[in-house]
């Protein structure tokens, strides 16, 4: 009898172990262990740039293609900030693509006629040249000498 109830003992000490450990590990200690840091979510949305943030980043490029004096400069930047501006308005009203698509045509034509008025022609050009390549200036080429 005796025996019995030191079997039983060991036995019961046994599978309480054998739990704790199960507990501490997971999956009874195979496969994968259970991270206990807490999840936090690192990547956050990107948040959008206001629109002066968005002539900031350009300036520099248009500044250097356009040869612009910091007087044209400051226009360019007002003229743009504006319609950078109007244009993010538009987006955020989430009008139908019809009408969205409308304004959007009227948004650039008025910053067109404000360009051409406040710019030379090489300068209105080049402007637009950028604008086709996205702000994104010229690469220069170099030409190959012959030794």
């Amino acid at each position: 009898m005796k025996t019995y109830k030191n079997i039983l003992l060991l036995s019961l000490i046994f599978v309480s172990v054998i739990a704790e450990a199960q507990g501490q590990y997971g999956r009874g200690g195979m496969g994968r262990q259970r991270n206990t840091m807490p999840q936090t979510n690192t990547q956050e949305a990107p948040k959008p740039l206001t629109a002066d943030e968005m002539v900031d980043q350009q300036m520099p490029t248009i500044s250097e293609a356009l040869g612009l004096n910091p007087f044209e400069e400051a226009v360019l930047r007002t003229t743009l900030t504006k319609y950078i501006q109007k244009s993010i308005e538009l987006q955020i009203l989430k009008l139908p693509a019809e009408k969205t698509q409308e304004a959007m045509q009227k948004i650039i034509q008025e910053q067109d006629e404000e360009l051409k008025a406040n710019l030379t022609e090489e300068q209105y050009e080049a402007f637009t040249e950028l604008q086709k390549n996205r702000f994104k200036p010229k690469k220069k080429k170099k030409k190959k000498t012959k030794d």
